[in-house]
């Protein structure tokens, strides 16, 4: 039996299964007929070890081979091919990329010929963006309006630069989005208990977010130690930026307390695969 540690008590996302493979999925996002999302968990993949069993990191060390099954079958759950994904390459920081057809493939099936990118943009269909994780935080950006979509990943150091609000500028930029007209959601990550961060990394969100929001984004410990809530920063960002409250949608899921269910780098202390998030616009042939 599958056992889930939400951190409330009506889970916000949804657990999809199809044979032995688990994903989560977003019930908000999921009306939106036009478009598919969703997030990888370990069950239902081919790797060995400490990647079992859904891995999707070719850069962990994992057999290649067994990778590439484990695209086979998440992609065979969402509705897509692993040669239309155009994959990440994360450095933490907040480079966003626009992808496009010429794109798919890239980071799975073919070699990528760009790098140092956490964020992903497109209003393609049949384009599949993937970011990947195992702790830190994934946005995901829906624009019903001009059917255009993003993807992307948020650590500490993506979260300070404010990556939610990069993303929203960039589709603004690219396709004309409104802020008050988007969906996002904040994906499974570390919770701000499983989160502890030392004076450093405090002292960088003391001076990118306001005084009076200091006591909802972190708490100290013992002496030069905190626990940081990632969520609500991301939260606060969206909101800064425009994005409607009722239209932000948090995960209610650690990675960090689920290490059965998720890879967390924290839990494992290194020794994991990877998670993905996707999300696509529909194409005739998908459908």
């Amino acid at each position: 039996m599958l056992t889930i540690n939400w951190t409330q008590d009506r889970p916000s996302m949804k657990v999809n299964r199809k044979n032995d493979l688990v994903w989560l999925s977003y019930p908000e996002l999921d009306r939106q007929d036009w478009l598919v999302n969703g997030f990888s968990t370990r069950l239902g993949g081919v790797s060995e070890g400490m990647f079992s069993s859904m891995n999707l990191s070719f850069t962990r060390g994992d057999d290649p081979e067994a990778v590439m099954e484990n695209y086979n079958r998440i992609g065979e759950g969402l509705g897509f091919r692993p040669e239309w994904v155009a994959a990440s390459d994360q450095i933490h920081a907040v480079n966003l990329r626009v992808v496009g057809e010429k794109d798919r493939g890239k980071g799975v099936t073919g070699e990528r010929d760009y790098s140092g990118i956490d964020g992903l943009l497109t209003n393609v269909p049949g384009v599949v963006l993937a970011t990947f994780f195992a702790d830190c935080v994934p946005l995901y950006f829906v624009d019903p309006v001009h059917k255009a979509i993003a993807l992307s990943h948020s650590g500490w150091r993506g979260t300070v630069q404010r990556m939610g609000r990069e993303t929203i500028r960039r589709m603004q930029k690219e396709y004309g989005t409104d802020p008050e007209d988007l969906f996002t959601a904040i994906g499974p990550s570390i919770c701000q208990d499983c989160y502890e961060v030392s004076e450093d990394v405090i002292e960088a969100f003391r001076q990118e977010f306001p005084d009076e929001l200091h006591e909802r984004l972190f708490y100290p410990t013992i002496p030069g130690k905190y626990q940081l809530n990632l969520w609500e920063a991301n939260r606060q960002i969206l909101l800064d930026a425009g994005v409607r409250e009722e239209r932000i949608h948090l995960p209610g899921l650690c990675t960090c307390c689920n290490p059965e269910l998720l890879f967390s780098h924290r839990a494992s202390k290194g020794k994991r695969g990877n998670l993905a998030a996707f999300l696509f616009i529909k194409d005739s042939v998908i459908v």
